[in-house]
């Protein structure tokens, strides 16, 4: 009787258990009423998240706007509105800007935004020691003063008719005295939303900032979600995982959704001109004949139909189409192949020449590539591709100048100026072109500026520069619901300040509603220490087996491995092309800033001093400061562990607990049928691709029946088994193949020892066949698995780049992937070596492992 008590107890408590986490998922699935939060999809990271020490495109994307203010703003045509700066005035001679601010803004750290605010904002970029990325731009300010608390006085040296454009750059925030050093990681400006958090690699969040000095933002919350694979992003708005997607990265697939009710989407054009770079320093691309045969050659609709699916606007000069004084060039080099030979042949190339064409990553650069060259060959010219990661085409093309041509992006606005320049990459030099640039920027009047613009693009046009390709085009998406969000600006951000859902939306956010709502579960930190405790229970074990001084050869053996393993990480990295300041400060960058970066980040130190200081940090636990993300590398390697490390023990469960049984199953039943069918479902297991897999698991449990997300992680937080949760669909796809190897080894390994006579032996003495299988063959098959799951092991931990791309997991081998990309040295160096410490010490504990669970082996040991 008292037992059937205990059991209806336990039963009670079952079910009380389960309808408490029943509730506790269904109030984290059903969306706040009256609270509108919003997540919107971007492809790229901010490596910073301060435009004023940074000129990447993503800093601007998420904040300018939205949580930083300047005095003066972009209109959509390219001319400046006001901002913190309610209007202006210019002097007659142009040397003086004379600015009436904007009364009760304050910064969101509570500082009041007035003149001198100002006045401290514009000083700091052009200080000396500065390495803002407009700093050149705005040299021409001698001197800045405070007028009054709302005015402010800016004095010239020069006449600088970009001025107000240079200011309405997102490097010319405004920022607080008190906070402008910690902007990089805690941004603080004057705009609606303030900074929440950042979790590296996945997500930034914003929320709203109700003492701004405006109309109040409608969201309470926004989240800028980074998805860089374009299927990723596919499946993240298919599954609703995201409520909006900003420069949508698969025009392929565009017009799926343009056809679909549940989106709205949005087609216009960036300040992205694409262009076939031509290196002007090399023959036979001297020769203007030559340069005007390939702009003939080049068929600008074939090429934006093939590589853009039709998506782009045509170019004949370095302007955008969105910009006032744009005129249409188009029609000076029209597609004639006829044309093309008869210029080639008058520069002395009646039959063609070879070239190389070294191309950067991205896809548009690539498919372009691929349709510019079959075009070329058509008029003689032979055009060898190579495909260049970002960092050797900056090392060869932009630095070195090592290339014949080149296709890419040039992003950022008003860049014309970049052909006045004699070092760059193009080799353009041209008097004239440099004459019409100084008096542009000695003008102020509109009139005059707009004709010298007009004259540029004709001078560029006429002198066949480059093959000017076409204007990339801008492409978003948005669930019908979400309104409010402006994609259309020069600088592409992405504007939530009036963003809002109508009333009919249904929008699920289950992992952040759960967040917010302060759910919480057992911590991955938890699950981390039970790890520590069993690793450091078997050493122990073996120290009382074998003694200390075994265990301290083996920590010196393991103590060697890493001193080596560090000089010979970083001597091949330090020899691997790419400069990781130019690759941050982007290609307009000048050199004087380029230099100041270095020197800040000790680059300009020599290999054997910046080997000396990472080692020695090393052995305090201190893995350097970040290239990129400007923060300690062993944060950035706490916060990737938090995904990685699980997932990888994730998987190794489950192809665990799916191989074990299996390989029993096949070796019980060697010869028969169902030995055959596990043999015929590992070799599947083998076959299949661990990412299309993924992609299948997403398109069926994600997008068809919507069971869990398309991807992405809400972080431990947000609670355990939402963790658990999200990385489900990703554990399953790298386990497959895993669990395939296991169970062919063990299934094996259990054979082989089934013929053994000690086997034979048992057999003879009436033992069981399960218990022959289980407690005679088993434990002596376990070495070779043992050293299978070490092995598969350190593959997981950093392994899995491809399934995180996928499923856009902010894990170690998305980091280290982006930090050889990017050219974060210290963070590949540092990466490596933490792999490096993970390989050596799981094989120290499969060594462990093996005289452990084997008497023989322990006896037969040293």
């Amino acid at each position: 009787m008292k037992r059937a008590s205990s059991k209806r107890a336990t039963l009670t408590r079952a079910a009380f258990s389960a309808l408490a986490t029943l509730g506790a998922v269904m109030l984290a699935a059903c969306p706040a009423q009256g609270a509108q939060r919003m997540i919107i999809g971007t492809q790229l990271e901010p490596p910073v998240l301060d435009p004023t020490a940074n000129p990447a495109a993503a800093i601007s994307e998420v904040l300018y706007g939205n949580v930083y203010e300047g005095l003066v703003q972009f209109a959509a045509d390219g001319s400046v509105l006001p901002k913190l700066a309610l209007s202006w005035e210019i002097s007659s001679d142009g040397l003086t800007y004379l600015f009436h601010l904007k009364s009760g803004v304050r910064f969101h750290d509570g500082s009041e935004f007035d003149a001198a605010a100002a006045k401290y904002s514009l000083e700091r970029i052009v200080a000396p020691g500065s390495t803002n990325p407009q700093r050149a731009r705005l040299q021409a300010i001698r001197a800045v003063e405070v007028v009054d608390p709302l005015t402010l006085r800016v004095l010239l040296s020069r006449r600088s008719g970009g001025l107000l454009q240079s200011l309405a750059f997102g490097s010319a925030v405004m920022v607080s005295r008190s906070s402008a050093m910690s902007n990089a990681v805690r941004p603080i400006g004057t705009g609606p939303f303030r900074f929440l958090r950042w979790r590296r690699g996945d997500s930034i969040t914003l929320e709203r900032n109700p003492d701004y000095a405006g109309p109040t933002a409608r969201l309470s919350q926004v989240t800028f979600k980074f998805i860089t694979d374009p299927t990723a992003a596919f499946a993240a708005l298919m599954a609703g995982d995201v409520d909006a997607f900003a420069n949508y990265p698969a025009p392929e697939s565009f017009s799926q959704f343009a056809v679909d009710r549940r989106f709205k989407v949005f087609t216009g054009t960036t300040e992205m001109e694409t262009v076939l770079g031509l290196n002007e320093r090399v023959a036979p691309l001297s020769n203007l004949l030559v340069r005007r045969a390939i702009s003939y050659g080049l068929d600008r609709r074939a090429i934006i139909d093939g590589a853009m699916f039709g998506y782009g606007t045509p170019i004949g000069s370095h302007f955008p189409p969105g910009n006032p004084a744009y005129i249409d060039l188009t029609g000076m080099y029209p597609h004639d192949i006829a044309k093309a030979k008869e210029l080639l042949a008058q520069a002395g190339y009646p039959h063609g020449f070879s070239m190389t064409l070294k191309l950067p990553p991205p896809s548009y650069a690539r498919r372009s590539g691929e349709i510019v060259a079959a075009q070329l060959a058509q008029i003689g010219i032979r055009v060898n591709i190579e495909n260049l990661e970002w960092a050797q085409w900056l090392d060869q093309v932009y630095t070195r100048h090592d290339f014949d041509m080149s296709i890419v992006g040039h992003a950022e606005p008003l860049d014309y100026d970049i052909y006045a320049r004699d070092d760059y990459y193009f080799g353009y030099s041209n008097p004239e072109f440099k004459a019409l640039i100084a008096a542009l920027d000695d003008s102020v009047d509109a009139s005059r500026r707009k004709e010298l613009l007009q004259q540029i693009q004709r001078k560029l046009a006429t002198d066949a520069v480059n093959g000017f390709l076409f204007q990339y085009p801008r492409l978003d998406i948005r669930n019908a619901h979400a309104h409010g969000i402006d994609f259309d600006n020069v600088l592409s951000v992405v504007d939530v300040t009036q963003a809002y859902f109508d009333d009919a939306a249904q929008v699920n956010h289950s992992d952040e509603l759960a967040a917010a709502a302060g759910i919480r579960l057992p911590s991955f930190r938890i699950a981390g220490m039970l790890f520590s405790a069993g690793a450091l229970i078997l050493l122990i074990l073996s120290a009382r087996r074998f003694g200390s001084a075994y265990l301290a050869g083996r920590v010196a053996v393991l103590a060697a491995t890493l001193l080596a393993s560090t000089a010979i990480v970083f001597v091949i990295v330090q020899i691997v092309p790419g400069d990781p300041v130019r690759y941050m400060m982007g290609l307009q960058a000048d050199p004087a800033t380029v230099a100041l970066m270095r020197h800040e980040l000790g680059l300009d130190a020599g290999p054997l001093q910046r080997y000396g200081s990472w080692v020695g940090g090393l052995l305090h636990a201190d893995f350097g400061l970040s290239y990129t993300y400007r923060i300690p590398v062993g944060a950035l390697l706490a916060e990737r562990l938090q995904v990685s490390l699980p997932l990888a023990l994730y998987a190794m469960l489950l192809s665990t607990a799916v191989a074990f049984p299996s390989a029993l199953y096949a070796a019980a039943r060697r010869g028969r049928l169902g030995d055959s069918i596990v043999s015929g479902i590992t070799q599947l297991g083998l076959a299949v691709p661990n990412f299309w897999l993924g992609m299948l698991l997403v398109l069926v449990f994600a997008i068809a029946l919507r069971w869990v997300s398309a991807g992405g992680f809400p972080g431990w937080e947000a609670g355990f088994w939402t963790g658990v949760k999200a990385l489900t669909l990703p554990a399953i796809a790298l386990a497959t193949p895993q669990a395939a190897i296991l169970a062919r080894v063990l299934r094996g390994a259990l054979i082989d020892i089934l013929h053994e006579d000690y086997i034979r032996t048992a057999r003879a003495q009436g033992v069981g066949e399960r218990r022959v299988l289980l407690r005679h063959a088993l434990p002596n098959a376990l070495v070779p698995v043992l050293t299978i799951l070490g092995m598969q092991f350190s593959f997981l931990l950093a392994g899995g780049v491809i399934i995180e791309n996928v499923f856009f997991l902010p894990g170690l081998g998305r980091l280290v992937f982006q930090a050889i990309v990017q050219r974060d040295l210290i963070v590949v160096q540092s990466v490596v070596v933490l792999l490096v410490f993970a390989v050596v010490m799981v094989s120290f504990l499969v060594e462990l492992g093996y005289v452990l669970i084997n008497p023989q082996l322990r006896a037969r040991d040293p």
